[in-house]
């Protein structure tokens, strides 16, 4: 008796406990909530050899800078919109004050949400 009442315990525990379904969807690319969204035509990391040619071609201490960064961007002002896809890599971006030629702290997006 004990046992099926302890087996039945466990069997709902581990039931309740069990997730079901799958994880949220992240948010769509025009809810960018890091930055502006950008479409760049390389995106690396801030240490590697192209990202380090980057920052200094704009005068960007590179220690400075952790994370992706995007090179050569234009804005994303509406998904869909003729004019405005990406074929390249769509990132959300917090600093884009170097007219399109780096953007810093980036982070990439899926636009086809």
């Amino acid at each position: 008796m004990q046992f099926k009442l302890i087996s039945a315990l466990a069997l709902a525990t581990l039931a309740v406990a069990t997730p079901t379904g799958s994880p949220p969807p992240p948010p769509p690319a025009s809810q960018c909530n890091t930055g502006d969204l950008q479409c760049c035509n390389s995106v690396q990391q801030a240490n590697s050899l192209s990202g380090i040619a980057l920052l200094s071609l704009v005068g960007v201490a590179v220690g400075s800078v952790t994370g992706l960064i995007g090179g050569t961007c234009s804005p994303i002002t509406a998904i869909g919109v003729g004019g405005n896809s990406c074929s390249a890599q769509p990132v959300c971006c917090s600093n884009n004050s170097f007219n399109g030629l780096v953007a810093i702290g980036c982070t990439p997006v899926n636009i086809n949400l």
